[in-house]
């Protein structure tokens, strides 16, 4: 996530609620993507740190653990940039120029200067941040498909040029003794069936055998997933997006919760403010007088009652608006009661944070160093392949 000020509702349910379960289901990394943030503002940095320091509070507060999860900050962990400088390399200017979001945040954001290589190479700086944990899963939203498949690509591509190290399917098949008598046959078996009829089956088959493998090394364990594919030695391995489910978080107006629409009700809001944005909510215009029977669909209270309130409530607020039952003030008090009880939550977790501002940078500091950590292997890796390791 970009450091680019408080986080709001929409961030809750769109995003954090979604890594707070994934982070008890997967090993997760979770980051600040400092670095990203320049790539479309870079003439204005000097709120970075301060964004940065708001971002982790507000995921502590939302309920992400950095005992279940790493949570860091992108340029602590400079092999992010270092990857992105090797694969800017072997990667066509015009994968780049094809990516779906390059044209249409040109079109947004005319006011920023976006005429630079940061801003045409941010699809690869974010291939090269997932690329260096080797992860297994993204957790993406539909619109975010694209950049998945663009590190996938990229990861194939190094492959290709990087994994066809001397003696490699000598080295593989030896690696396929070591599997012992009974796996071996199986992973052959399996690889027979997908390299000459193209059983994908018998390849996911393959695959999860591989996992299960505890007496062979890292380095033979790519050769053998290489291997499979009839391909060479995986240095990088292809990840997969993990679709979520992000429901529109209606704004004020309606609109997708944003702040460049000026239509939020931020994290840690006070109950005053909440009150105070919600009771001058526009609602249903058919809706002039008391008397007059609105239509819910038409307004965007009913769309903010639809992310918090029960079905008691919608049925209430429902029949009210429609037979003129109930005022549009009514109907919204139910929801300001809704939203200051999870913001009373959230503000009662940040405020530990918020009073020891060295607990917040021990967190950083810590899941830094643990990412770093998985990071360097990644790189050591990647050097060794591309032969600019320098190990005698």
């Amino acid at each position: 996530m970009r450091p680019t000020g408080r986080l709001h509702l929409g961030h809750l349910h769109g995003v954090l609620n979604n890594w707070v379960r994934l982070q008890h289901e997967y090993e997760c990394f979770f980051f600040v993507a400092d670095y990203h943030a320049l790539t479309t503002n870079y003439e204005h940095s000097e709120s970075i740190d301060q964004f940065t320091f708001d971002t982790v509070v507000d995921w502590l507060a939302a309920g992400v653990n950095p005992g279940a999860a790493t949570i860091f900050v992108q340029s602590k962990v400079p092999e992010h940039a270092e990857l992105h400088l090797m694969l800017s390399m072997i990667t066509p200017l015009s994968w780049l120029e094809r990516v779906p979001s390059y044209k249409d945040q040109q079109q947004k954001l005319k006011d920023r200067d976006l005429a630079t290589y940061g801003f045409l190479g941010y699809p690869l700086l974010q291939a090269a941040d997932i690329l260096i944990y080797r992860a297994g899963r993204v957790p993406v939203g539909a619109d975010q498909v694209a950049h998945v498949e663009l590190t996938r690509e990229v990861a194939r591509r190094f492959n290709h040029i990087y994994g066809r190290e001397p003696g490699f399917e000598e080295q593989a098949e030896a690696a396929v003794k070591k599997m012992g008598k009974k796996a071996a046959k199986l992973y052959v078996n399996f690889r027979r069936e997908y390299l000459e009829r193209g059983d994908a089956e018998a390849l996911e088959r393959a695959r999860a055998l591989l996992s299960e493998q505890q007496n062979l090394s890292i380095g033979d364990t790519e050769r053998l997933f290489g291997y499979l594919e009839g391909g060479g030695r995986i240095i990088l391995p292809e990840p997969q997006s993990l679709l979520s489910e992000q429901a529109k978080m209606p704004g004020l107006d309606g609109e997708k919760m944003s702040k460049s629409y000026n239509n939020i009700i931020a994290l840690r809001e006070e109950p005053g403010v909440v009150e105070s944005k919600i009771r001058t909510m526009q609602t249903d215009p058919a809706r002039v007088r008391l008397t007059d029977p609105g239509e819910p669909g038409n307004c965007p209270v009913f769309a903010l009652h639809q992310v918090y309130s029960n079905q008691e409530v919608l049925d209430w607020c429902t029949t009210g608006c429609r037979t003129a039952g109930i005022g549009c003030i009514d109907c919204k008090q139910p929801l300001i009661d809704s939203i200051n009880v999870e913001q009373e939550l959230i503000r009662g977790r940040a405020q530990q944070f918020e009073e020891d501002a060295d607990l917040v940078h021990a967190v950083i500091q810590e899941g830094s160093e643990k990412a770093r950590v998985i990071a360097r292997e990644t790189m050591d890796d990647v050097k060794e392949a591309v032969g600019i390791s320098h190990r005698q």
